[in-house]
């Protein structure tokens, strides 16, 4: 044979059909053993039922369809506020943390989903080796064969392990379980941000009201402590009328400060949900604050809560994962089936490297059951087995918190409202008499000093939380 023959293509394609050829009857085996495998561990089903009650203890607003809360602030009619929003969502550190974990747990699910592939690595090597002509293999003694060698290699090596028992499919279930909890997790920081936005945001706005309506009322103070003390120095007051007087006015100014604070406080706190430094917004301390006009949301039946409350759905994603981490541990108690291939080219020469008599393959399977560990499987079935049932009390305990809470701000929410109706009242009621102090001043038939006491009662009256308009009609829903 020339060293052209031993090279020919065709006999390479005659080298490489045969090893196609046991492939596909590792394949057909392999295929086999995956139509007879099983998933042990148990199956997950639907948490067990919580006891919710009825209805909402107090009544709400009737929807004619379900209530969509989505971008519930948009309803708000506060351009200021959903320009603070939209830009949260878009730049929020929490919010990119978040996405960053979506990220990782949907790379986890895919690394478990590998599993179900086989390993394949290709490679090539020379390795130029000398053997001891006094070693056990007699190499001196052989014609032909030299202590000084080169060998030549190519090939691949292909690894698997058939999922017998369902591990990787119970694992797999776990991890895709895992992923839709971080992506429900991420809806609840999304919810989280836009409160405290909007709580910031209102915030901010009160105070500006609230220091506007004090500065007002500073100025009426002031008028009156200059005209009482213009009473003393005619001898129509005493001095105790003006240190009294002098009194209201330090009080009403000692406020102010703490009144600014406490705006410029919630301003750069918006800055950094915005997801920028604190002093971004700084430049609302230097517009009107209008807050919005409170409205009365349609917040649908109770049950509703548990459908869309992000705690309540993560909890039970994870109890799901839970219960297939039991089938993952339960799978080591059994079997374990390995499938090794490999193929390839050997020579001791470059010229007979892909040469058909240099082909090689090798198939290994491999069957691997632990009879005895001293405990330690079954001990991490129990360990699994119990985080499962503290799962399942965690799904139980997110459900009566997220009802709680539901309760307690829907409660709030309406006692605000209701607050917020009876101030209005009350505000109107101060306007009128303001209205009629100034007209029987102006008749004469009051002095200043009354004229500026009815001031100060409308000041109070605006200073104590009022702004942006009157509650909507039907605010209270459900009254």
């Amino acid at each position: 044979m020339t060293h052209t023959d031993r090279t020919d293509p065709s006999a390479m394609t005659a080298a490489l059909h045969r090893a196609t050829r046991r492939l596909r009857l590792v394949a057909l085996f392999l295929g086999s053993a995956l139509l007879t495998a099983c998933a042990v561990g148990p199956d997950y089903r639907a948490p067990p039922p919580v006891a919710i009650g009825g209805g909402w203890s107090q009544p709400v607003a009737a929807a004619s369809a379900p209530a969509n809360l989505a971008r519930w602030w948009s309803t708000l009619g506060d351009p200021v506020l959903e320009r603070l929003i939209d830009t949260a969502l878009a730049a929020n550190l929490d919010l990119r943390l978040a996405a960053a974990r979506i990220d990782e747990a949907r790379a986890l699910r895919d690394r478990v989903t590998s599993d179900q592939a086989p390993v394949v690595a290709v490679g090539a090597s020379v390795n130029r080796r000398r053997q001891s002509e006094n070693g056990p293999l007699p190499i001196g003694a052989i014609p032909g064969l030299e202590a000084t060698q080169t060998i030549y290699d190519a090939g691949f090596d292909s690894a698997w392990e058939a999922d017998l028992s369902g591990a990787t499919r119970r694992a797999l279930e776990g991890a895709g379980a895992r992923l839709q909890a971080a992506e429900i997790e991420a809806q609840g920081v999304r919810m989280r941000i836009v409160a405290e936005v909007a709580r910031g945001w209102f915030t901010a706005a009160g105070a500006g009201h609230e220091l506007h309506t004090q500065q007002a009322t500073l100025g009426t103070l002031q008028q009156t402590l200059e005209l009482v003390r213009l009473r003393q120095s005619l001898g129509d007051a005493s001095v105790a009328d003006v240190d009294t007087a002098y009194a209201q006015w330090a009080a009403a100014n000692a406020a102010l400060p703490g009144i600014r604070a406490r705006q410029r406080a919630a301003v750069l706190g918006l800055g950094v949900l915005l997801g920028a430094p604190p002093e971004r917004e700084l430049a609302l301390l230097d517009t009107e604050l209008t807050p919005s006009t409170l409205l009365a949301l349609p917040v649908g039946e109770r049950a509703d809560v548990l459908r869309r409350r992000p705690d309540v759905l993560a909890a039970e994603r994870r109890l799901a994962a839970s219960t297939a981490d039991i089938g993952v541990a339960t799978a080591e108690l059994f079997p374990k089936l390995s499938i090794g291939v490999g193929g390839g080219f050997q020579a001791l020469g470059t010229g007979d490297w892909f040469d058909a008599s240099s082909a090689r393959f090798s198939i290994l399977p491999l069957i691997s059951w632990r009879l005895f560990d001293g405990g330690r499987v079954r001990a991490e079935i129990r360990a699994r087995e119990a985080a499962q049932r503290q799962a399942a009390l965690a799904y139980e305990q997110a459900v009566l918190a997220a009802l709680g809470d539901a309760e307690r701000a829907l409660g709030d929410y309406h006692a605000g409202l209701d607050t917020l109706e009876r101030r209005w009242s009350a505000l109107n009621a101060s306007r009128n008499s303001h209205g009629h102090a100034k007209a029987r001043y102006a008749a004469g038939d009051i002095a200043l000093l009354e004229l500026l006491a009815a001031e100060r009662v409308l000041h109070q009256a605006e200073a104590s939380g009022v702004g942006g308009g009157p509650p909507a009609a039907g605010g209270r829903g459900g009254r």
